[in-house]
């Protein structure tokens, strides 16, 4: 049998969901899917064009980042230590107002998929304005992506009158449909209190209409129910349910701030929910209730959010502290175990995220997304199972990555990223 990558010698997690290790484990790749994952005695006849040494290496799945902005790449560390409305209205929105243009929105973006890429994040999900570029930008990198055009009642970048706020992300759809990549079009409408109602449901019309997802933050903070314009119900979750806009296609962000109630409309709705632990710390915004929303059954996945309010794009940092707040906050140690949070970052995102036959699992005929840990590191031994990955591992720890069957970082190295242009050009951009 012939394959296009070999990965030999290597331990296995082929499944995040499942603490089960496959030692002395090798993985073949071809056609851009897995062929072969499991003991090395089944790649006896196997050759392949490309052969990689997995001797201390991890094989896992790659990991998934459900939300974030890519050009805010820019803002990393401009207005920190604020809180939420002043940080938006005084800070980065003003800011966004300045610099936002396509050049930016690709450079900025290509530094955002260099970050997540060598931390091991292999799809992405983003949310922001001028996404023709941050998609272009993923494309080159060759990051499996969900581009989303942003949708706000406001003068915005790229969208200079708000009236044409959805006439601008139809055109956007249908220019993003036409390409046949690793990036898929959808929708972000910012906020329930920066949309208005008519907003909002011509954004869910058009998500409809063209079968793409919707995203949308919400609840995020205590106050947020003040600031809706003609609220149709006592929290944000029963607005958006008065408005007809929760599905299974459309992803609530955040979630912070929500009741049994809520809870049980995001459960009977069917909709996705992505937390961002990280940015919900710094910006003090609260804490969502993760172990209940995994009880009723509600589809979960992580993301980090912007780099104006994490300030990193790594996966790992975010697995690892969602795990420990939620312990913390129940005064539970078993509150929310690793492996729950593993699934969260991978096997969950991967099926929230809409790509067909997208598992994040390492199985005969999935997509090959995958990438190789180095566990030859002082704080990665004994590797006992795939908890060690969320209380101690790190993006720096990730040495190769393969997306789509194509390696696009290889020993630490990336190949689809020239980093000396992308981090000069972002440093004239933060200059300028």
């Amino acid at each position: 049998m012939k394959a296009d990558i070999l990965i030999t010698d290597t331990l296995l997690l082929p499944d995040p969901g499942s603490k089960t290790l496959i030692r002395d484990a090798c993985v073949a790749i071809g056609a851009n899917r897995i062929t072969y994952a499991g003991p090395m005695t089944g790649c006896a006849e196997i050759e392949a064009e490309k052969v990689i040494d997995g001797h201390g290496r991890l094989a896992m799945p790659g990991l998934v980042n459900l939300h974030g902005h890519a050009p805010m790449t820019l803002f990393r560390g401009l207005a920190d230590d604020l809180e939420l409305t002043d940080w938006l209205n005084n800070h980065i929105f003003p800011a966004e107002a300045r610099a936002v243009n396509p050049e930016m929105a690709y450079w900025c973006s290509s530094l955002a998929a260099a970050e997540m890429i060598a931390s091991g994040t292999t799809l992405a999900a983003d949310g922001y304005f001028h996404e023709h570029d941050v998609a272009r930008a993923f494309e080159d990198a060759g990051l499996r992506a969900v581009a989303a055009q942003g949708i706000i009642d406001f003068p915005a970048p790229g969208v200079p009158d708000p009236g044409k706020n959805i006439e601008a992300a139809a055109a956007f759809i249908k220019t993003r449909q036409l390409h046949d990549s690793l990036v898929r079009p959808a929708l972000f409408a910012h906020s329930p209190y920066t949309c208005s109602n008519t907003t909002l449901q011509r954004a869910k019309q058009l998500a409809n209409a063209t079968g793409v997802q919707l995203y949308i933050h919400v609840a995020e903070t205590e106050h947020e129910y003040s600031l809706i314009n003609e609220p149709l119900g006592p929290s944000p979750i029963k607005h958006l349910q008065g408005l007809g806009i929760l599905d299974e296609n459309t992803i609530c962000v955040h979630c912070v701030w929500t009741d049994q109630e809520d809870l049980q409309i995001i459960a009977g709705q069917g909709s996705p929910v992505v937390l961002c632990p990280q940015s919900h710390l710094k910006l003090a915004s609260g804490m969502a209730d993760l172990p209940r929303m995994l009880e009723m059954g509600i589809r979960v996945g992580l993301g980090t959010d912007g780099c104006a309010s994490n300030n990193s794009l790594d996966m790992f940092r975010e697995m690892d502290i969602c795990a420990k707040i939620q312990k913390l906050h129940r005064l539970d140690p078993v509150a929310v175990p690793a492996t729950e949070v593993l699934k969260l970052a991978t096997v969950n995102g991967a099926a929230i995220s809409g790509f067909p036959g997208l598992t994040a699992t390492l199985a005969p005929g999935s997509p090959a997304d995958l990438i190789l840990i180095d566990l030859q590191q002082p704080h990665l031994q004994p590797f006992y199972n795939g908890d060690l990955l969320v209380y101690a591992a790190s993006g720096a720890d990730v040495r190769t990555v393969i997306i789509d069957g194509r390696i696009v970082m290889e020993e630490g190295k990336l190949l689809t990223i020239d980093l000396d242009e992308v981090l000069q050009q972002v440093r004239s951009l933060a200059t300028a």
